[in-house]
């Protein structure tokens, strides 16, 4: 027996699991991810921490499921996208990293709107601009750390770090920084005219070179070996983007479906032979299926937001729960389901770390009463985040030039049956869902597949490495219910656009 790994360095959990060429999982472990959060906006992570993280949780992977190192024949990692990871020139990590929530680059992002960069941007990588992407946070250090930007030997997004301190090897991998703003998605290159238009041509020297996700970019050294417990020579492929590895571990290798990954961001995408480039949807990047281009609206409005409310709401639950093995999420499950669809309750804006639909929204309860209940408002929390994924739903489908035959769901909400449910219900299309556990580290797994010679491409190994669940059908009964609560959600985003700009001031004003 053989077995491929896969990591998955999510924005809030880092995960790992072990899979045979079949696609079963074996095993997995995972350990929550210290957010640092030193300013309002700001979001961190000790770089350092985070490989020790990675590295504790192979070594339990291995040793507490009693797995032989030299049945792993590949290893591959995915990773958030955006966000900024960087390498010094002095062999350490140039500062903590940050993640893809992060929002101190917004204003930045606002004035390369008004002065037009944004549309010459556009022309070359066929994005807009995120304030997370890590050219606006560059640009952002560059002039608030100029200590640190003289400081950057590599710049590197979250897995092409991580398989760097596996390999020793710097490489880039093309899904990843195709989504960063970095490259022209007509030339599939680093484009230095896009670093002068952000202002940080100097970094052109620090991008890495270009890989694919199922190129073998290094093998684990000496060193990692040690200190995961991985075989040292053991092949580790390129890897992708975690809404790649996504996409690919719930079979979307064509263009009939769209992927909807509900984690720490609301990632909504499909994919066609040619970007959508006059600025309809956010982002446009190179699929890890070479033919491809990953069309994509997103925003970290998803279930992050959620994972927020157990951690500050319920922390005593969480801990009871834990005491007397069971789930919180199975409780938080029951709760929503005690309340019907057909009840009202508080619209939330899901925008505890950015927004959709302005820069400066915020999280919010709106409608509240002394009726409601806590079950109230853990369903108002599950019913935001869907509508927030049906906001970007409704600007994807604007661009297809062919009905969509159904979504396919990964990420948290996905484990969750009457989350899943009311997807169906908001999107008002079938919903289906892979079975497996770990959807991202899957993904993860047939890159290694491929590039250790298992299979000879990756719909190939989608094929054979990914069971589908029977579809979820929405509930004709509950659709003029989500129309209408759908309806008041847009009509409270657009009441309160006027508000936010004047509340980022007092926030500021108290840092």
């Amino acid at each position: 027996m053989h077995y491929f790994l896969g990591l998955d360095n999510g924005g809030t959990v880092t995960k790992a699991a072990l899979f045979t060429s079949t696609g079963k999982e074996v095993c997995n472990e995972s350990v929550e991810t210290e957010m640092l959060t030193p300013h309002v906006g700001f979001s961190e992570r000790d770089m350092d921490a985070m490989w020790d993280a990675n590295c504790h949780l192979i070594h339990r992977l291995i040793t507490k499921h009693k797995i032989d190192p030299t049945d792993i024949k590949g290893v591959s990692v995915c990773g958030h996208g955006k966000g900024l990871y960087l390498w010094g020139k002095d062999d350490k990590p140039a500062r903590n990293g940050i993640i893809s929530t992060d929002n101190r680059a917004w204003a930045l992002v606002e004035q390369w709107k008004e002065a037009g960069v944004e549309g010459k941007v556009l022309h070359l990588s066929a994005q807009h601009i995120l304030p997370s992407q890590p050219v606006a946070l560059l640009a952002w250090l560059k002039t608030h750390e100029p200590e640190t930007y003289q400081n950057i030997l590599w710049v590197f997004e979250c897995k092409d770090y991580i398989r760097f301190r596996l390999t020793g090897k710097p490489m880039a991998e093309i899904t990843d920084y195709s989504g960063a703003n970095f490259l022209n998605l007509f030339t599939r290159t680093y484009d230095r005219k896009l670093l002068e238009l952000f202002g940080i041509p100097e970094v052109e020297s620090a991008l890495p070179p270009l890989c694919t996700a199922t190129q073998i970019c290094g093998t684990i050294t000496e060193e990692s070996a040690k200190a995961t417990g991985l075989i040292a020579g053991t092949p580790v492929a390129g890897g992708m983007f975690d809404i790649d590895a996504c996409a690919v571990a719930v079979n979307v290798i064509n263009e009939d479906h769209v992927c909807m990954i509900a984690g720490t961001w609301s990632i909504n995408e499909y994919i066609r032979k040619t970007p959508v480039t006059d600025g309809a949807v956010l982002m446009n990047s190179l699929f890890c299926l070479p033919e491809y281009y990953l069309v994509e609206e997103c925003s970290p409005t998803s279930a992050g937001n959620f994972e927020w409310l157990i951690r500050t709401w319920f922390p005593e639950l969480v801990q009871s729960t834990a005491k007397e093995g069971d789930s919180i999420y199975r409780i938080m499950n029951q709760w929503v389901e005690s309340i019907p669809p057909g009840e009202f309750c508080p619209i939330f804006l899901p925008f505890l770390m950015a927004s959709n639909v302005h820069p400066n929204a915020k999280g919010s309860f709106v409608g509240a009463s002394n009726y409601h209940t806590r079950n109230h408002f853990v369903r108002s929390v599950y019913e935001g985040i869907a509508f927030s994924h049906r906001y970007h739903l409704e600007k994807l489908l604007a661009t297809r030039n062919q009905p969509v035959a159904g979504i396919r769901l990964a990420g948290g909400v996905a484990k969750s049956k009457v989350w899943t449910q009311m997807f169906a219900d908001v999107m008002q299309l079938p919903i289906e869902v892979a079975d497996v556990n770990e959807a991202g580290a899957l993904g993860c797994a047939m890159a290694a597949a491929v590039a250790t010679g298992e299979y000879r491409d990756l719909p190939a190994a989608a094929a054979a490495m990914c069971a589908l669940q029977p579809p979820v059908l929405p509930n004709p009964e509950n659709l003029p219910i989500y129309q209408q609560k759908y309806a008041l959600y847009r009509k409270v985003i657009d009441g309160l656009s006027s508000v936010w700009n004047d509340m980022q001031v007092l926030i500021e004003a108290g840092l």
